[in-house]
């Protein structure tokens, strides 16, 4: 008897990585291929034909497996339309100067790499978006109906499942919690995004670092972090730091914690959901960045949900998060699908 696997794709601006993942959530097989070498614009073509040879020599390696579908997360990926719109990181243009519009930089994902397959199912999403559907399908939401997923990396995604269905918006691009505005947009912190004082600048691992930063240069106190340039500085350094009772470190998780604390609770008003799951690097701090953030979220939310909503750890945290991401995306239509004509 076939197995039924599924491809899960995990599209980052250095590497491409894909698995073959099963029901159960264990990837089976998996590779990588390099994105960055495809820097540009002109070479979107070479990348997704050097892609989609990478993905049948791994199918081939499976000889007794019946692939279902392929699942893609990727930045500025939409599940309308199933196009990559505009990635900040992906494709750009060569010359910075280029005088053709950023529109330009559509990409009909799902249709030119189902072609190259021969047909297969094809479905995308963005990297946040895949990472909520694969702790819905994998992880600690599972027969959870409501819930939103808040991934800190570099940068803040997230994802918002409501009544069992993620939130994707008339244009595909709901959920971008990392971009609320949290301080002024006229003098608070740049965001990547172009705008000041979004969410994003304060609560990821590039925004605790910045109040690290700020912090040494307004308090006195001794800190084995002074000595770390900028440059240097790595998020991870902050929980070593704090675990050795770092005065610096320490003030930076709670300031960080109060920051997402209130920004959680208003998503309770919006969503009403039953837990808060949490995920990435930031989130490996554990207690140092959990703590903090359910103190205020408890704090300040409205009386009516008081007690009622879990913020927990990701439960797919230490596996391969972004190919079980992309993978569950397609598990999902799967089994609704058995159901549905069962």
């Amino acid at each position: 008897m076939m197995k039924k696997l599924a491809m899960g794709i995990d599209i980052g601006g250095t590497n491409t990585a894909f698995g073959l993942v099963d029901e159960d959530g264990n990837v089976v097989a998996e590779s990588k291929i390099s994105t960055d070498q495809f820097k540009f614009f002109d070479d979107y073509k070479p990348y997704i034909e050097t892609l989609a040879a990478a993905l049948k020599d791994l199918i081939a390696s499976q000889p007794d497996c019946e692939l279902i579908g392929v699942g893609v997360g990727a930045p500025n990926a939409n599940i309308h339309s199933g196009r990559i719109e505009t990635p900040a990181n992906l494709w750009r243009f060569e010359d910075p100067a280029d005088p053709r519009p950023e529109g330009i930089r559509v990409f009909n994902f799902v249709d030119d790499l189902s072609k190259l397959l021969g047909g297969a199912k094809v479905m995308i999403t963005n990297d946040a978006n895949a990472a909520a559907i694969g702790e819905m399908v994998f992880g600690n939401a599972r027969g959870m109906k409501d819930f939103a997923m808040v991934t800190l990396g570099t940068g803040l995604g997230s994802g918002i499942v409501c009544n069992g269905e993620m939130v994707y918006g008339h244009d595909g691009f709901a959920g971008e919690f990392g971009h609320i505005a949290v301080e002024s947009r006229a003098t608070g912190r740049q965001c990547g995004c172009g705008r000041r004082g979004c969410l994003e600048t304060h609560v990821s691992a590039t925004g605790i670092k910045r109040t690290a930063f700020e912090l040494m240069a307004t308090m006195t106190c001794e800190s084995e972090l002074r000595s770390i340039p900028f440059d240097k500085f790595e998020a991870k350094m902050l929980s070593d730091a704090a675990a050795k009772n770092d005065p610096i470190a320490l003030e930076a998780f709670e300031r960080t914690g109060k920051v997402l604390g209130l920004a959680l609770a208003d998503l309770m008003a919006i969503t009403s959901p039953e837990a808060i799951i949490l995920f990435g690097g930031l989130a490996n701090a554990g207690d140092y960045i959990l703590r903090p953030t359910y103190r205020y979220m408890e704090e300040n939310q409205m009386t009516v949900f008081k007690g009622k909503v879990k913020l927990l750890m990701s439960g797919i945290q230490d596996k391969n998060v972004a190919i079980l991401g992309g993978a569950a995306l397609i598990w999902k239509q799967h089994l609704e699908a058995v159901i549905e004509n069962y």
